[in-house]
């Protein structure tokens, strides 16, 4: 993306207008940074002297982002137990379908849960997901009740003593509270059967600003513990990575990067500020 990186070429020619200013603050806030963490920025590439503006920036930039782990969980006595949520074409069934894809690559056992019993389509993909690469997908009826899916499901894992069981869900509009409900419903279901190890929020790359409503929303009815950002491709414009994190402190786990199975990696923070830079 190097957002920076032709304002810092601009400074290191000692050769910067007003106009230059303005014109990265456009870039910034056109990228999805924020009005707010775009001002900081520029304020801080301004107070730095020639030298050492990319090291500002750069301290700047780290200083936006999630000090919390990124590793994915992984418990050793039971199950590790992934509640996957999000709104409505995020890319949520598709991320869950590569996690499991990326971690049974990594030599983990893995059940899922196809939960997202309100969409036909979407027990079909993790069904057929689950065949190629040889991982169980517990299903119930079109329309029936997801709790007892997951139920089934965790029964499973433990049966067969899995690394991880996986847990898709509906496509949850974070304005409805009916829905909020059923999603926690879901989450004792699973802290009844061990603990629900980790909440991943899928949050489309592309929706900007939108996203950290998302997040907070979500947070706030079951506790979320990292973000899998979908659509980072050529067309994602990508700062929404800084601002979600600076916002809301939860960290960015996986970011998809495309529609294959292998475009979808742990987030890197070095490389992704990098990007930034230009470096």
């Amino acid at each position: 993306m190097a957002l920076f990186s032709k304002i810092l070429a601009k400074i290191r020619g000692g050769n910067i207008s007003a106009s230059d200013w303005q014109e990265l603050r456009s870039t910034l806030i056109g990228a999805d940074l924020g009005a707010n963490l775009s001002d900081e920025l520029i304020a801080i590439a301004q107070g730095s002297k020639t030298d050492g503006v990319e090291a500002a920036i750069t301290t700047a930039l780290r200083s936006t982002l999630s000090k919390n782990s990124r590793e994915l969980v992984l418990v050793e006595s039971r199950p590790t137990m992934i509640l996957v949520v999000g709104v409505n074409g995020t890319g949520k069934t598709t991320s869950v379908a590569k996690l499991m894809h990326l971690l049974t690559g990594g030599g983990k056992s893995v059940v899922v849960a196809a939960a997202d019993t309100f969409r036909a389509a979407a027990i079909e993909q993790l069904q057929t997901w689950g065949e190629r690469i040889g991982v169980p997908v517990i299903a119930g009826k079109f329309q029936g009740d997801p709790a007892a899916v997951v139920f089934d499901a965790a029964k499973q894992a433990q049966q067969r003593s899995s690394d991880y069981l996986i847990v898709d869900t509906a496509g949850r509009l974070h304005t409805k509270s009916n829905l909020m409900d059923e999603l926690a419903k879901i989450h004792r279901v699973l802290e009844k059967a061990g603990g629900v190890d980790e909440v991943l929020l899928v949050v489309d790359a592309t929706t900007g600003q939108n996203g950290i409503i998302q997040a907070r929303h979500f947070a706030d009815s079951v506790g979320v513990t990292g973000l899998i950002l979908t659509k980072m491709d050529g067309s994602a414009k990508g700062g929404i990575a800084l601002a979600i994190e600076r916002e809301t402190g939860i960290p960015i786990k996986f970011i998809g990067t495309g529609e294959g199975a292998s475009d979808f990696v742990p987030f890197d923070s070095d490389s992704y500020i990098s990007g930034l830079l230009g470096s």
